[in-house]
């Protein structure tokens, strides 16, 4: 049995603050207010395995430095993505 989609949530939520690089805080902290509780299950998922990623990869490819991996080329990726360019 997993766990509840509450408890989940309340963990990303976290883990997309307190990631240790200021800069990826801040965006995870804009998509977390912005776009977490509309997620589906299948964006969870997508979503975690951003969390996965290390920050300078992850800043890399928000800024269009380096071309975004297909494995996290979907929504939940250019979501993040559109709130960096309109809130830079």
């Amino acid at each position: 049995m997993g766990e509840p989609e509450t408890v989940r949530r309340k963990r990303l939520a976290y883990r997309s603050l307190y990631r240790g690089v200021r800069e990826t805080d801040i965006i995870f902290r804009r998509f977390v207010d912005r776009h977490l509780d509309d997620l589906d299950g299948a964006d969870l998922d997508r979503y975690e395995a951003l969390l996965d990623e290390h920050d300078q990869d992850i800043l890399s490819w928000v800024t269009g430095r380096v071309p975004v991996p297909v494995r996290h080329d979907h929504t939940v990726f250019q979501k993040l993505s559109e709130d960096v360019s309109a809130n830079p």
